[in-house]
């Protein structure tokens, strides 16, 4: 049976977890462990009563906290609200950036032109984004025909007809916290992050993967089973002492890189 948490941090006020990419934090269906906060509650017991502190995208893993206690999610909640946290994630993306780092800053708002009901843009008469990036490292990835999106597949393995391509590494400091922000701005930016179903040129692969028939043509893609964003690390002071909580990828992010 799939492990229920992978936990970084526990104690009697607060639970941080690395949650994977494929798991959505709040639940859709019946099932329990089909959501980060059910597998919290399975974790903390039936008289718990957990608080989501920050939360991910579905495609997106890594550090999430959760608050066991009305005080403690009142407290890290306004931290998170007037912007006295620090956030870092890696991205994998398409191409050779030509800059060693950067601001991206360009407001976002809703998408009028999509079919997506959550979808954003860059817009003029957005709220005020700004993304800063550094570039880790530059490769090039060997592609295949085969599928390549599979969980647990990690393409640079595969032999079979293979192909080049151009992928950066990126570490990412998001100055505000706008919805799919980080997605957006790379997107803009001409780079799209690897395996960004809604953002990486094709829409319809977010509604294919929404109502569960995603293709074999377009899982290769993709290239990657989820989309290769990481939310790796949060730094923060609360009651005068620093914290700070970080985690690694998922193999299959990791894995790509070597």
């Amino acid at each position: 049976m799939e492990q229920l948490l992978t936990l970084i941090h526990e104690d009697g006020e607060l639970l941080v977890v690395n949650k994977p990419a494929g798991l959505v934090c709040h639940p859709t269906k019946g099932d329990e462990r089909s959501s980060l906060i059910g597998r919290v509650r399975l974790h903390l017991g039936a008289h718990a009563s957990p608080h989501l502190i920050n939360r991910l995208d579905r495609e997106t893993g890594g550090v999430v906290l959760v608050a066991r206690c009305d005080d403690a999610a009142r407290q890290l909640r306004h931290l998170w609200e007037n912007r006295l946290v620090e956030k870092e994630y890696f991205a994998i993306v398409h191409g050779h950036l030509q800059v060693e780092n950067g601001l991206i800053d360009a407001p976002l708002g809703k998408d009028l032109q999509s079919r997506v009901a959550v979808k954003d843009c860059v817009r003029a008469d957005g709220l005020a984004s700004q993304t800063e990036f550094f570039v880790e490292q530059r490769f090039n990835g060997r592609l295949s025909t085969m599928t390549c999106g599979e969980p647990g597949h990690i393409p640079s393995t595969l032999n079979a007809q293979p192909s080049t391509s151009a992928f950066s590494l990126l570490r990412l400091r998001p100055r505000t916290g706008r919805k799919h922000q980080i997605r957006i701005h790379l997107a803009h930016l001409g780079h799209p992050i690897v395996g960004d179903k809604l953002y990486g040129g094709d829409e319809d692969c977010y509604l294919a993967l929404v109502e569960d028939r995603l293709t074999t043509e377009q899982r290769q893609r993709l290239i990657l089973p989820h989309q290769a964003l990481h939310a790796s690390a949060v730094r923060f002071t609360w009651r005068g002492t620093e914290r700070q909580f970080s985690c690694e990828p998922e193999p299959w992010f990791s894995g790509f890189l070597n």
